[in-house]
């Protein structure tokens, strides 16, 4: 049984893919296995993985099925202690699951650890805003705003899928988000504050790119948590309070697009909260 479990979802990356499998096999850390999940790619993606065959598992989708479904799968097929993602555009540092592990044995009362990753959008390096600073330990609140955690940098126990459930493969972005406000709620964080990651963003097939107001999806989460998560009173009204702001937000949006029926939606929702 392998110390750690890499899950590498991918759709049509095949320019990108090959840097991310290598920044995995490259580890020094060595105690992992690599599952790399096709969701029904139709470019050179299939002829990428055979390449690597014996070096990593895949599993490939017949019909393109989303991250979240690529991203459970394999969690359904991990047989080990600890759960890591890179998605397929961004990729590791050659140290980065090496002082992972090493931080699980010093802190070890975190079930859940990230670090901090370099940004480049468009090919040039960006410095993020102040909003997404990191933070570690009890980050629910700040969690609300936006997601704080990018999954190429967690690593988390695999036994947290069992009693929080999986990614939610009704979303088509934010799924990330989702999950981490259902762990944050429960659990505290422990941050690597070591850029062991390097992210890519601006290109066309980004999944953030592909849904206008994503606030839409960050709403749907923000009331799941509310309705079916035990979480304390303080939290509860931090959650409220970031739901009706996102709602103003999202009816101002849709006011401007003529889109009354929706505004009525979220006006319901702030008069229900």
């Amino acid at each position: 049984m392998p110390k750690v479990s890499v899950i590498l979802p991918t759709w049509n990356r095949a320019d990108w893919l090959e840097q991310s499998i290598q920044s995995v096999l490259g580890q020094s850390f060595l105690d992992f296995e690599l599952i790399v999940v096709d969701d029904a790619s139709d470019d050179a993606t299939a002829k990428i993985l055979e390449s690597y065959s014996g070096k990593l598992r895949s599993i490939t989708f017949a019909k393109n099925m989303g991250v979240s479904a690529a991203r459970n799968i394999a969690i359904s097929n991990c047989n080990s202690e600890w759960v890591a993602f890179l998605d397929s555009d961004d990729f590791w540092h050659p140290d980065k699951l090496e002082k992972q592990i090493a931080q699980t044995a010093i802190r070890a009362e975190y079930p859940i650890h990230f670090t901090d990753e370099i940004w480049i959008r468009n090919g040039i390096r960006v410095n993020p805003k102040k909003k997404h600073q990191k933070r570690e330990g009890w980050i629910f609140k700040p969690s609300l705003e936006l997601c704080l955690m990018s999954p190429s940098t967690v690593l988390m126990r695999l036994e947290l899928f069992e009693v929080h459930g999986m990614f939610d493969e009704n979303l088509p972005i934010c799924e990330d988000y989702d999950l981490w406000l259902r762990l944050t709620a429960r659990h505290p964080v422990a941050l690597l504050n070591e850029k062991l990651m390097t992210r890519h963003g601006g290109h066309a097939d980004q999944l953030s790119r592909s849904e206008w107001a994503i606030d839409r999806y960050r709403v749907q989460s923000i009331i799941k948590i509310l309705n079916t998560e035990k979480i304390s009173p303080e939290n509860r009204s931090a959650a409220i309070a970031v739901l009706r702001k996102k709602c103003e937000i999202l009816i101002n949006g849709l006011r401007k697009r003529g889109k009354l029926k929706e505004v009525e939606k979220y006006e319901k929702l702030i008069n229900k909260y």
